[in-house]
């Protein structure tokens, strides 16, 4: 076994242990913050659905390639995880913004815009209270709600697995940087190339 190998296996084992650690951890109380969405005004609590889970995701809004990367991965496992949990995408964009972003990206998950208030500044994953990356997990306990965990997203981090693949290759996080759209006009376009935006 190579030292890659054994650092890979046990950097498994610490994400086992990791997760066990969470199972374990109290959950602290939050109030029942508010959002807009496209359809109006909701809650905390109304973003849980039926669930008694809701993982949050931070995203820093559209102007954001990194966020954008994680959303689009996010995206593509949205069936399974709301098999265990409600899901929800936040960020300070206003609705409509948010709205036009998931269409462009394809996005199925619900949007909610915190607008930078109170619950960006309290429920952050930065320690200053910052607009950061990032998912929280809250629980529901009849009319109580706890934050249960949260992680921040970043390069290299265990929630996009671009991270891994590039590692795989013998890239790091310097050496990419996700873009919005990958597309590139050639220099030639057959269909004479009027009205054509990048």
């Amino acid at each position: 076994m190579t030292e890659a190998e054994a650092l890979e296996r046990e950097l498994y084992e610490k994400a086992l242990k990791l997760s066990e650690l969470r199972k374990a951890e109290e959950g602290k109380p939050v109030r029942d913050y508010t959002f807009q969405t496209p359809d109006g005004e909701t809650t905390l609590s109304a973003l849980f659905g039926d669930q008694d889970k809701l993982l949050a995701i931070h995203n820093m809004g559209q102007g954001c390639r990194y966020c954008t990367l994680w959303a689009d991965g996010i995206n593509g496992i949205l069936p399974h995880l709301e098999n265990a949990m409600s899901v929800v995408l936040l960020s300070k964009d206003p609705p409509e913004t948010q709205r036009r972003m998931a269409m462009n990206r394809g996005w199925k998950f619900r949007t909610a815009s915190h607008e930078g208030g109170d619950y960006l500044a309290e429920q952050s994953v930065g320690d200053d209270g910052g607009n950061y990356p990032g998912a929280v997990i809250y629980e529901r306990n009849g009319d109580k709600i706890v934050r249960r965990s949260a992680a921040n997203f970043g390069p290299g981090d265990l929630y996009s697995p671009m991270w891994h693949f590039l590692s795989l290759a013998g890239m790091g996080p310097g050496d990419w940087t996700p873009q919005y759209n990958y597309w590139r006009r050639p220099e030639t376009l057959d269909d004479g190339g009027d009205n054509v935006r990048d």
